[in-house]
């Protein structure tokens, strides 16, 4: 790790962190705010990645990934109204997500990366947002894997729904799926702007790796 890494990782220690609050405050109905946080790590991932490789990449997420670990500790401590803010199945989904989906960021985007300025960005984070999506949600929630901490109740989340409110019957939790997926895949697109824009600037002072 280099000087020039630094604002990497407290970047991505800021998001983290944040996105661990933010997560406790409802927007609406299937999301929290923590939502519109939390996809900001792919653009980090995906600048460390682009100006200084793969291996500063890795090491960013390494750095979130710590932060979130503590997050997760400090969360199984502090009793909520229906018990602690951070459940066991929740802390393995959270960063078992994390790291799994920001690695295979890392990866893409490494492969990609002598294309089109936009495609290494856009293809890597959505690959990754998808899969933090999938592997979140069915760890944290699904009833097949009530193995996992038998004692924490989910049944909430498994309550039949309309999809969103408007679609086909489907476990609460695979709306809340589904809306954050929706979240990520746009912020994903929005991103682009300030990733060129950052890599623009950036080209001044740096060689790519």
């Amino acid at each position: 790790m280099t000087r020039q890494h630094l604002p990497g990782i407290l970047a991505m220690a800021a998001i983290v962190l944040a996105s661990n609050i933010l997560v406790q405050f409802l927007f609406g109905q299937w999301l929290t705010w923590g939502a519109f946080t939390y996809p900001l790590a792919f653009l980090v991932t995906d600048l460390m990645n682009r100006l200084y490789g793969a291996k500063a990449a890795r090491q960013v997420v390494f750095a979130g990934f710590v932060v979130g670990v503590f997050c997760s500790l400090v969360g199984t401590q502090i009793m909520g109204e229906f018990g602690p803010l951070v459940t066991v199945r929740i802390a393995i989904a959270s960063g078992l997500a994390f790291l799994t989906a920001q690695l295979v960021d890392v990866a893409i985007f490494d492969r990609m990366r002598k294309g089109s300025w936009w495609r290494a960005p856009l293809v890597s984070t959505l690959v990754g947002s998808t899969l933090d999506t999938a592997l979140f949600f069915s760890i944290a929630f699904s009833t097949t894997l009530t193995v996992l901490e038998p004692a924490n109740d989910v049944s909430w989340a498994g309550e039949m729904l309309p999809l969103l409110g408007v679609g086909p019957v489907v476990p609460l939790w695979v709306s809340l799926a589904v809306a954050d997926w929706f979240v990520k895949l746009s912020l994903a697109i929005l991103a682009l702007v300030p990733f060129r824009m950052i890599v623009s600037k950036a080209s001044k002072n740096i060689t790519f790796a």
